[in-house]
C-alpha cells in the first residue's frame, strides 16, 4: 500500500469516527437531554406543546405559541362551550351568543403560559383530593389548540393538534394559589391565582354585553322606524356624506349621525332573558316600539327590534338583534328607546353653504349699502387669484384659501323657520350683504345673505344660505373673515395686463 492509499485510508477511518462521534452525541447525549426537558416542562408545565418532528422555532428550540381553537369550562352551576370562528370568539353552548374578548383573552393567556409552583401530592388520596377540592373539581376546563407552522397555518394538520383537560379546586388562603389536576396525570399541583380568577365564570359572564356592533364607517345606509319618528339616511360610498333621504331630503349632518351611533354603539345590555321568558319576548317584539336597519357597505344588515313588557313583576326593555342566521335577545336600558328616534331635523347640517372648494372660480362680496362690491376671480392663464373690482390687482393666495376654508366650515348657531313665504322680514333680499361664489361657467354655486339683527340677542343676524331655511349665525363668525379689500390685495405685486 503506497503513501497515498494510506492517507485515503486513515481520512475514511477519521470520517467514520467523527460520524461515530456525532450520532453519539445526539443519541447518547442530545437526545436524552431533550427528552429530560420535555419531561421538565411536562411537570412543570399547565399546558404542553412540543413542535412536530423534526421542527425547530427560528430561535433554536422554543416551540411556537399555541393558537387556541375551543374552550369548554364546567361549573357546579352549568358548562359554557366557546368556539373562534372567523377570529371571532362565539358562545355555542348553552346558548348561541358573541363571546367578550377580554375574559376570553384572558383564560387562553393563563392556559398558555400557567406553570406549577410546585407538586403537592404524588399519589393523592381520596381524603387528599377531598382537601384540595378536587374530588368534585370547583370547574373542569377542556382546551383545545394548534401549533401554527410558519405561514401561520396548521389548524387541520393532526400532528399540530393539543388539548388539555384539567380540574380546578380550592383557592390556597396562605398565598393566593390554586390547586389543579390534570387529566391522565395522578398528581396535585399548586398554580397561580390568575388561573383561577380567569376560569371561574359563568356562562352570563363569558357573553358579550355590547349587542348593537354598529360601526359607521362601514355603513351605507339606516332605516329607522320609532314611536314618534321614522327616517331614512344613506350615502353613495362610505367617503361621501349623509344624506336625509326620508321623510325630507337634505344634507345630513355627519357629526350628528356619528355621535347617534355612537351612543347607540356604546350602550350594553342589562342582562339576558331567562330561556323560560324567550316566547314571551319574542311574543312582545312582534309589535315593536324601535325597529331599525343598518346596512354595511359589505357584509349581511343588522336588524334591530326593541319592545316593552312586564319580566318578572317590572317592566323591561327588550331587544332582538339578527344579523343574518344570528341573533339574540336582550334586556336593554329604556333610554335605548329615545336614541333611534329623533327628528329629522336633527339631522339638518348646520353648515351654510354646501359647495366643492376645488371648483370654485369667482368670489363676489355683496357690502353693505353704499358700499363697493368685491370681486375676485381665478386668472384664466395662471390660475392665481386676482383681484378684479374694484381695483385690479394680484390677491394673496393664502388668505383666499383661509376665506373659502372658513366659508365652507361655517355653521349655523341655530335654525329658524323652514323655507319661510316672506324672507323680507328677517331683512333678507336680493341687496342684502353677503358672499356669492360662482364656478368656471359662471354658474351660481352657493350665496349666502345676511339680514337683521336676531330680536333679542345682539349678537347674532337672520341669515341665508345653501337650504331654504332660515338659521341664526353669529356676527362674529362673518366679521371675522378676510372681506375687506386690504386683507386680501397683495399690494407688492400687479395683476398681468393691469396698468
Amino acid at each position: 500500500m503506497n503513501t497515498q492509499q494510506k492517507n485515503l485510508v486513515m481520512l475514511l477511518a477519521g470520517t467514520v469516527v467523527a460520524g461515530g462521534l456525532g450520532l453519539y452525541a445526539y443519541f447518547g447525549v442530545m437526545k436524552p437531554e431533550e427528552a429530560q426537558t420535555q419531561r421538565e416542562e411536562a411537570e412543570t408545565t399547565l399546558f404542553v406543546v412540543n413542535p412536530p418532528p423534526g421542527e425547530r422555532a427560528q430561535d433554536g428550540g422554543t416551540a411556537a405559541g399555541p393558537h387556541f381553537t375551543w374552550l369548554s369550562v364546567e361549573m357546579p352551576l352549568g358548562k359554557t362551550v366557546m368556539e373562534l370562528r372567523d377570529n371571532t370568539w362565539r358562545i355555542t353552548s348553552p346558548v348561541s351568543a358573541p363571546a367578550e374578548k377580554a375574559p376570553v383573552d384572558a383564560i387562553v393567556r393563563e392556559i398558555a403560559a400557567a406553570k406549577f409552583r410546585l407538586t403537592v401530592e404524588e399519589n393523592p388520596t381520596d381524603a387528599d383530593l377531598e382537601r384540595y377540592g378536587l374530588k368534585q373539581p370547583r370547574a373542569t376546563v377542556i382546551a383545545r389548540a394548534f401549533v401554527p407552522d410558519a405561514q401561520g397555518g396548521g389548524k387541520d394538520d393532526p400532528a399540530r393538534q393539543h388539548s388539555v383537560t384539567f380540574y380546578m379546586g380550592i383557592e390556597n388562603t396562605f398565598d393566593g394559589g390554586v390547586y389543579v389536576r390534570r387529566e391522565g396525570d395522578p398528581r396535585v399541583y399548586l398554580a397561580d391565582g390568575m388561573l383561577r380568577v380567569a376560569v371561574l365564570k359563568t356562562t352570563a359572564e363569558w357573553r358579550d354585553y355590547h349587542v348593537f356592533p354598529v360601526d359607521e364607517p362601514s355603513l351605507l345606509r339606516i332605516d329607522v322606524k320609532a314611536r314618534k319618528n321614522s327616517l331614512t339616511l344613506e350615502r353613495t360610498t362610505t367617503d361621501k356624506p349623509w344624506q336625509l333621504v326620508r321623510p325630507v331630503a337634505l344634507r345630513a349632518d355627519p357629526e350628528r349621525v356619528q355621535r347617534m351611533l355612537s351612543e347607540f354603539r356604546g350602550r350594553a345590555a342589562f342582562s339576558f332573558p331567562k330561556p323560560e321568558q324567550e316566547a314571551l319576548v319574542r311574543k312582545a317584539l312582534e309589535k315593536p316600539l324601535v325597529e331599525a336597519t343598518f346596512t354595511p357597505k359589505l357584509g349581511t344588515p343588522m336588524h334591530v327590534l326593541m319592545a316593552q313588557l312586564q319580566l318578572d313583576g317590572e317592566k323591561q326593555t327588550v331587544a332582538l338583534t339578527e344579523t343574518g342566521s344570528d341573533s339574540q335577545l336582550s334586556i336593554v336600558d329604556p333610554l335605548m328607546l329615545d336614541l333611534l328616534d329623533l327628528e329629522p331635523r336633527e339631522f339638518k347640517d348646520k353648515r351654510v353653504l354646501a359647495l366643492e372648494l376645488a371648483a370654485v372660480n369667482r368670489i363676489v362680496f355683496q357690502p353693505a349699502a353704499g358700499a363697493e362690491k368685491l370681486e375676485l376671480a381665478k386668472s384664466p392663464d395662471s390660475g392665481k387669484w386676482e383681484v378684479v373690482a374694484p381695483i385690479v390687482g394680484v390677491a394673496k393666495e393664502f388668505k383666499v384659501a383661509s376665506l373659502l376654508g372658513s366659508l365652507d366650515k361655517l355653521k349655523a348657531a341655530a335654525w329658524g323657520e323652514p323655507t319661510p313665504k316672506s324672507w323680507s322680514k328677517y331683512g333678507i333680499s336680493d341687496t342684502s350683504r353677503g358672499v356669492s361664489l360662482y364656478d368656471g361657467t359662471g354658474q351660481l354655486m352657493a350665496r349666502l345673505w345676511l339680514g337683521n339683527e336676531v330680536k333679542g340677542n345682539p349678537e347674532r343676524v337672520w341669515a341665508r344660505g345653501s337650504s331654504e331655511d332660515v338659521f341664526e349665525l353669529e356676527k362674529s363668525a362673518f366679521d371675522s373673515l378676510p372681506l375687506k379689500l386690504e386683507e386680501l390685495l397683495d399690494t407688492g405685486r400687479t395683476a398681468a395686463g393691469s396698468p
